[in-house]
């Protein structure tokens, strides 16, 4: 399909059609990419959802790695009165 580039401010931009919009799956967001002679327009690759600083500090996750059989018979040394 063979376009015209129109004014858009002191930019330019492309007007593309429904049809085309809706085979690609683009969404509102979309990267940009250039080379020499292209423009290529994708939909941005998906963050990883972060995570919560404090879940990472809950008492859940303290236990799963503080209250293993190991660590137990590790801090048995400390804990006894002898």
């Amino acid at each position: 399909m063979i376009t015209t580039l129109i004014a858009i401010g002191n930019s330019r931009g492309v007007r593309i059609p429904k049809p085309l919009l809706e085979e690609s799956g683009l969404g509102k967001d979309v990267e940009l990419r250039v080379k020499k002679g292209e423009i290529k327009i994708t939909s941005p690759k998906k963050r990883k959802a972060s995570v919560d600083p404090l879940t990472l500090a809950s008492e859940a996750a303290f236990a799963k790695d503080w209250l293993r059989p190991e660590e137990e018979e590790a801090w048995e040394v400390y804990q006894s009165d002898k």
